[in-house]
Order: C-alpha cells, then structure tokens, then sequence
C-alpha cells in the first residue's frame, strides 16, 4: 500500500526529467497517485515530451498561471474528471535576466512584477483556481499544497530578486495556511539545497552554490540526486503529517541550521 493510494495530485513545473516536480510526479505514481501534470507556453510540449517517461503517462493541462482563463479551463477540467483534488505541488518560478545576477539595482518594476507574479503570486493564484476541490478533499480528511522553495531568511550570491520572490511565497504560504486551514487544506513549503535543474542551470553564477553546498552541508549534499527532495513532497502530500501547516520543511544536508 503505497502513501498516496487513491490520492489525485497536481504536480506543476515539469520541463524535463531532470525537473524537481519530475522527481516528485514519478515517486507519487510509484506511492500509488493519480498525477496530472500542467504545462505553459512553449514550454508545453517539452512537458508533455517529459510525461511519457513516468511509470504511467498522465494527463498534461494547459496552464498559464497569468491567465486567468487558463486557470479557470483547467479547474473545470479537473472538476469534470474528478470530484476533488488531494494535493497540488507548486514547482514553478522564472525571473527575468535583470532580476538575477547583477544586484538589486539593475532589475526596475517591470522586470521585478514579473519575477514576484510567476514565482509567488502564483501560488494564490492555482490555489484559489482549485479551492473548491482541495476543500473537497479537506472535508474529505484532508488536502496538501505544497511549494518548492529555496530558503530566502539570508542573501545570497546571484539570487537578487528571486530571493525576495521566495521571501514572498514563503510569507504567502503561512497565510494560506492560516485562510485554508479551517477546510482541511495544509500548506507547506520544502526548501531544497541546490539540485542541477534546468531552472537552476539558468541562473548565472548557480555553480557557486553547487560548489560549497556539499562542504557546508552536515549530511552532505548530491546536486544530481532529486530523490530526497521528492521524498519530502510526497511526505507532506500524504496523510503523515495532518497536523502540519504553515511549515517550511529544509531538505539542503542541513545547510540552514550552520554557520559558514
């Protein structure tokens, strides 16, 4: 009996097999979900490329997190499929070349609004789309958000806007948590240390975290090894932890808990 067993989850974010939200999709098919995955703009058909490499092909939506029609088409989708969804995986970040790199003072609005819309407004933005269903599975005996982060309590080198972006989702996630919470729905956040995605590869200067992560880390750190990141979603999608919110669970070889 796996963790998931009869669990329906959205698993946004995944671009390539090398994907954190790849990781996440293949061990929650393997924990006995039913995965649909999402995709957006150009990045659709790579996405639905990525889906026919798990154990079994899911369903790919179509979404733009932008659009509100987007969303809206794909709750309906949902909805019409399915009377509730058990768990919703919020993988998905982008910030323009200004944002990331060369300080706070070379991004201006236009650039940063971007950076804070896609990578933490969004949040909000699929959980009110799918807020009918998660609820019906919280009445049900419980739904899962859950958004993959990376710790923004420090600055970091390269990171600039993105940072405040994910200091954003992470103030986001607590009051979701505490908005949700009455209907059942936890919201968590995982903050990984640094995996060798596409995502992380665009980053200019990202192999500076890659190289001192594995030293700093108590456990040690493998930038290849999505697995114990995915673990943790499916941890926190399953029943296991029901009395857990407004968490943000670190999954970095205990990088956070040390000094330099």
């Amino acid at each position: 009996m796996g963790l998931l067993d009869g669990k329906r989850i959205l698993v946004t974010g995944v671009l390539t097999d090398a994907s954190l939200a790849f990781a996440v999709a293949r061990l929650a098919q393997q924990e006995g979900a039913e995965v649909v995955l999402s995709g957006a703009g150009r990045g659709l058909s790579l996405t639905r490329r990525t889906a026919r490499k798990l154990p079994s092909a899911p369903e790919v939506l179509e979404i733009d997190v932008t659009s509100a029609e987007q969303l809206e088409a794909a709750a309906a989708r949902l909805s019409a499929t399915g009377d509730r969804l058990d768990g919703l995986l919020h993988a998905i970040g982008y910030a323009p070349p200004a944002c990331l790199g060369g300080g706070m003072f070379e991004a201006g609005w236009p650039d940063v609004s971007t950076a804070l819309e896609i990578s933490a407004y969004s949040l909000k933005a699929l959980v009110a789309s799918f807020r009918p269903l998660l609820e019906a599975a919280g009445r049900a005996g419980g739904a899962s958000v859950v958004g993959l982060d990376f710790d923004a309590t420090v600055a970091w080198p390269v990171y600039d806007w993105m940072g405040v972006a994910k200091a954003a989702l992470e103030s986001l996630a607590r009051y979701l948590a505490r908005d949700l919470g009455p209907a059942g729905v936890r919201v968590n956040l995982v903050a990984a240390g640094p995996v060798r995605t596409m995502a992380a590869k665009s980053i200019p200067g990202y192999e500076r975290f890659e190289a001192t992560w594995d030293d700093r880390a108590p456990l040690g750190w493998d930038v290849h090894d999505a697995d114990p990141v995915a673990r943790a979603c499916v941890a926190l999608l399953s029943d296991w932890l029901p009395m857990t919110t407004g968490e943000i669970l670190h999954v970095d070889g205990g990088v956070h808990a040390v000094g330099s």
